[in-house]
């Protein structure tokens, strides 16, 4: 039996008794010699690597995905047959750790604090003696009140670390409830809960359902000092809007590391909006665990025992 892996990382997965792991292309369409395999292992794969697998793979059985979100995979045409499993849960710590940054940066005013050093300038509105909590702007994540929307493993990841610095979380998803200690209240609840958010955390992944899902309507509800994080999807935020929002100052900073396209074009307007922090799709790119979770998946799909994190098609 065999498995693909893929050449953009170093991967080692402890395997059971006869499996072979041959390093492959990611991308590049599949050599024929390798068409028997059973089991691909998808990381940065060109979308004519996922179209080869999908055509030319004719015994595989599990794509097992080291990437939270599977879109691309989805629509690469793979039988319905084939179990595809995301990586939930690889990029949770990373992720957290790149949206608590962006969201302190802004909170904490770096940028204006850059600004001001290239400048050689000692800025007193920025140090010396501060209101806690001054009137039209989210100076610290003491009390802030926090949404996240997308609570899945990073959603709930990144809420015991902000409760740790003293905000009030809670999360949204597709039914109200608890997750992990938080409250989490209905996707259809939303427009009332974001007058009383001081922070709008955007971790949703891409689909036809969340496509623009941040939009005017959204944007206009929050208050004026209200900071949006954006390390889901490009697609689930309406730039447009968020220009409009941030230009108008109804919307006191953003931080976002996806965009919709990507690459952001060097001539978009989103570029030159006052208080948005913007980074290449940096949060995640490192799965954590991965040779764990392949390990896993492979032993449970030779056993006949339930893989991790599928994916519903």
């Amino acid at each position: 039996m065999k498995i693909l892996l893929p050449d953009t990382m170093e991967l080692d997965p402890a395997l059971p008794e006869g499996w072979e792991a041959v390093v492959v292309d990611a991308r590049e369409p599949i050599p024929a010699e390798h068409h028997d395999a059973e089991v691909l292992v998808v990381w940065g794969s060109s979308r004519r690597h996922l179209e080869s697998a999908a055509r030319d793979l004719g015994s595989l059985r599990l794509v097992q995905s080291l990437a939270a979100g599977v879109d691309g995979i989805l629509a690469a045409g793979f039988a319905d047959d084939v179990v595809i499993a995301t990586g939930a849960g690889l990029h949770s710590r990373t992720v957290s750790e790149h949206a608590l940054a962006l969201l302190l940066t802004l909170v904490r005013r770096l940028p204006e604090a850059r600004i001001a050093q290239e400048h050689h300038e000692w800025s007193r509105e920025l140090g010396g003696l501060q209101p806690l909590h001054p009137e039209g702007r989210l100076t610290t994540l003491l009390d802030a009140r926090v949404l996240i929307w997308g609570f899945g493993e990073i959603g709930q990841t990144l809420a015991l670390i902000l409760a740790a610095l003293g905000a009030h979380v809670r999360g949204v998803a597709r039914s109200a409830g608890e997750r992990s200690g938080f409250e989490v209240i209905a996707a259809d609840d939303v427009m009332s809960a974001l007058p009383g958010t001081d922070v709008l955390v955007d971790i949703l992944p891409a689909s036809p359902e969340t496509a623009g899902a941040v939009g005017r309507e959204v944007l206009d509800a929050l208050p004026d000092h209200a900071i949006l994080v954006n390390v889901g999807r490009g697609a689930t935020v309406d730039q447009d809007a968020l220009l409009d929002a941030l230009e108008d100052g109804r919307l006191g900073a953003a931080g976002i590391d996806v965009t919709d396209p990507e690459p952001l074009p060097a001539d978009d307007p989103l570029w030159g909006a006052p208080r948005l922090l913007i980074t290449p799709h940096g949060a995640g790119g490192r799965p954590v665990g991965a040779d764990e979770r392949i390990a896993r998946n492979v032993r449970s799909l030779t056993l006949g025992e339930e893989i991790l994190h599928t994916t519903a098609r």
